[in-house]
């Protein structure tokens, strides 16, 4: 397959570099340091066990050098993608799907949700509704990526740990596509199941992201470091609680329980969140998706989320003095 990633960052690498490796004619849409880095030497992926290959899929810098496409994927976070919108038409074909691989809560949640809410735009994902305008909804196949990995240097990426991408359909329905989809993601070496509750999924892996994510931006703590200091674990659990409430609110399914949940974050070990990768990177870190729209979904539903607020509120400072400060944030000894 014909298969374009915009966003050659740590997810989007690492799909890159798995379906290149698996034959698939693969594209990398980068900027900067990193699309020169692909263009000159190609991805070299570092596995889990210390193991390396190095894939040159053809690198540009915006989707409309790539051509057709059967496949994008969207592997930005999700605070960039509205910038991306214009350019995806001209990669697109009769059939091509669009994946969305953000974390957090999708822009789409509310699109073919059959619910109260049907059709309503979640501002905090996705102002104004640009990218659900941008976007035909008929091309679109959900994800929720569960992978954790590292871009460690521009065109070296490290898989830490996690093969699952879990994909569907937006309305759950078992399509040939989707299922061709799930067999090109497991040739590449990925857990990928086809879920019909995509919603109540992306719910139990954002429980999670809610809480660790900027807690660890604003401690400079991993995941192993929150669960295992007794006052960020009983932060992150209050969070939890709150975020499990807006859920069921909605009508989300939780099937694991919130210790269980948190256990299987300290089981991750010592790994930097992708929102502390981006504060040390001097990156926007993606606050609206991860916390701000369970802020918005909380109001909507009539659940109150203080403790997710009062987080909201000290990471949302940190993201301007990094903007103010052009990434420059430093901690001194």
């Amino acid at each position: 397959m014909k298969i374009c990633i915009v966003g050659a960052g740590a997810i989007g690498g690492l799909l890159g570099a798995r379906l290149a490796k698996a034959g698939e004619d693969v594209t990398l849409v980068a900027r900067g340091p990193q699309l020169e880095a692909l263009k000159s030497a190609g991805l070299r992926f570092i596995e889990e066990d210390g193991s390396e290959f190095v894939v040159k899929p053809k690198a540009v810098g915006n989707v409309r050098d790539a051509g057709p496409q059967d496949v994008i994927i969207l592997g930005m976070k999700a605070h960039q993608v509205a910038a991306v919108v214009p350019d995806l038409a001209s990669a697109y074909h009769n059939d091509t799907m669009v994946l969305t691989a953000q974390n957090g809560i999708p822009y789409w949640f509310f699109i073919k949700h059959g619910g109260a809410y049907q059709g309503k735009v979640i501002e905090s994902v996705d102002p104004g509704g640009v990218v659900a305008r941008g976007i035909p909804i008929d091309r679109v196949i959900g994800s929720v990526v569960y992978p954790a990995a590292e871009m460690i240097a521009p065109g070296v990426l490290k898989h830490i740990e996690g093969n699952r991408f879990s994909i569907s359909e937006v309305d759950g329905s078992d399509t040939p596509r989707v299922r061709l989809l799930s067999e090109t993601l497991r040739n590449a070496g990925f857990k990928s199941p086809v879920t019909t509750d995509i919603r109540s999924e992306i719910w139990t892996k954002l429980w999670g992201n809610v809480s660790f994510n900027p807690i660890s931006a604003l401690t400079h703590a991993t995941l192993a470091d929150i669960c295992q200091f007794p006052m960020t674990r009983d932060l992150a659990a209050k969070m939890m609680t709150e975020a499990q409430q807006v859920g069921e609110a909605l009508g989300i399914k939780f099937r694991v329980s919130l210790d269980k949940r948190i256990a299987g974050a300290e089981a991750v070990g010592q790994h930097k969140t992708s929102m502390l990768q981006d504060v040390e990177m001097g990156r926007a870190p993606e606050i609206s998706a991860l916390v701000g729209s369970i802020i918005e979904l909380g109001v909507i539903s009539g659940v109150a989320t203080p403790h997710i607020q009062a987080v909201y509120a000290l990471v949302s400072l940190l993201a301007k003095t990094l903007a103010d400060e052009k990434g420059k944030l430093k901690i001194f000894h």
